[in-house]
């Protein structure tokens, strides 16, 4: 049997790559090999996604024994001993608890002014600059590091080396390289931590601070959470935003609907779905045997669930590899399913829609500066989220 590897880089920002499209055509379970040569399975099919996201004999915990790495930087101890993302109930739940509220719809819709005044700022700042600008480092990544900066409540000055160091610890393609960018910004909160346990402050730092001298949480996870946040919120989102601009341009039939309110939320759920950046909505490992669609995965294998081709599961969209803006529903995989579906889900879908809105709202000319199938995607070595490292744009 020939070896089908995983991860396999995208030939279009938008579309799956042919290899994964291949597996899915053979059924909703494919057996695929990481980068040290385990094979583990890639679940496919929409149900069978979502079925196995909800089954509580997998697990999420990343020091598990059979925990599948997809790169080399997930061996490094700060990406695997991460709360909420990498952890199992009970503790996962103590945690998602304590979360929740600061990421209910409610709360999210109260911080629109604070989202919309950043996204104008840094519009400002790229209208500033000699064109062609780079929209990746002048634009889709400062609004939304800025955005979660002011949710932790970190210090504004700081956003630089937040964003230096994130980068550097999710571009990387060793162990080592992970390990010494995670420690750098874990040093940074844990300071951080200590100051607001007698300092009081802004932002979910500041918020949570009293648990931990109440003794309701400790230090290391306040740090842990405040980690995952940081470098998981600001991401995600910004590969998503520059993502969705190399495709709207690649079909400007549909640029119009961002001036829609009513329609703007639709617009932003199928650029989700097409894009999902993070590639995979779920990686497991099994605590015991799981019967499921006539395939056994057994106790110890690893299991990947893609969202990238579930959400293309012709028996849940039609047409499912169209860009279409009059879809309905929020049938996707791009935040996961179950107990460990994204927590910040609200806030992306809020930034997306507002970033995306205002600027070509007030870049209507817009245009790459160069062609799309030339810009510089992010190599699979590095992991599974998709996303480009520069976008040369003009007006």
């Amino acid at each position: 049997m020939t070896e089908v590897p995983f991860p396999q880089p995208r030939e279009c920002p938008y579309h799956a790559p042919p290899g994964y499209l291949a597996l899915a055509g053979s059924g909703p379970l494919s057996r695929v090999t990481l980068f040290d040569g385990r094979e583990v399975w890639l679940v496919t099919g929409y149900a069978a996604a979502r079925s196995l996201l909800a089954d509580r004999r997998l697990s999420a915990d990343r020091t598990r024994d059979g925990y599948p790495l997809v790169a080399p930087r997930f061996r490094a101890s700060v990406a695997r001993q991460l709360v909420l993302i990498g952890m199992d109930p009970p503790v996962h739940d103590d945690h998602r608890r304590l979360l929740n509220p600061y990421f209910s719809l409610r709360s999210v819709r109260a911080m629109r002014p604070m989202v919309e005044r950043i996204v104008d700022k840094y519009l400002d700042h790229v209208e500033s600059l000699p064109q062609p600008v780079d929209l990746v480092s002048a634009f889709t990544t400062p609004v939304p590091s800025q955005v979660m900066s002011e949710v932790l409540g970190l210090a504004e000055e700081d956003l630089d080396f937040f964003q230096d160091a994130s980068r550097r610890l999710l571009h990387a393609t060793t162990q080592e390289d992970s390990q010494a960018a995670g420690g750098e910004l874990i040093g940074y909160l844990d300071r951080l931590a200590t100051r607001r346990r007698t300092e009081p402050g802004p932002g979910l730092m500041g918020e949570l601070a009293p648990a931990v001298v109440a003794g309701e949480l400790t230090q290391h996870e306040l740090v842990q959470i405040a980690l995952v946040l940081l470098v998981a919120g600001h991401d995600t989102t910004a590969s998503t935003l520059a993502l969705s601009v190399v495709t709207l341009l690649e079909h400007p039939e549909q640029i119009a609907a961002l001036g829609d309110e009513e329609r703007l939320p639709a617009v932003a759920e199928e650029l989700l779905r097409v894009l999902a950046v993070t590639d995979l909505a779920g990686v497991r490992v099994a605590l015991e045997d799981i019967e499921i669609e006539g395939y056994t995965i057994r106790a110890g294998e690893g299991v990947l669930v893609s969202a990238t081709v579930g959400n293309r599961d012709g028996s849940v969209h039609d047409d499912p590899h169209a860009i279409r803006f009059d879809r309905t529903g929020r049938n996707h995989l791009t935040f996961g399913y179950g107990i460990h579906q994204c927590l910040g889900q609200n806030l992306a879908r809020l930034e997306v829609q507002v970033a995306l809105a205002k600027l070509f709202a007030r870049l209507p000319g817009l245009k790459l500066a160069e062609p799309a199938e030339s810009l510089p995607y992010r190599a699979p070595g590095t992991g599974t989220v998709q996303g480009v490292n520069r976008l040369p744009i003009f007006w």
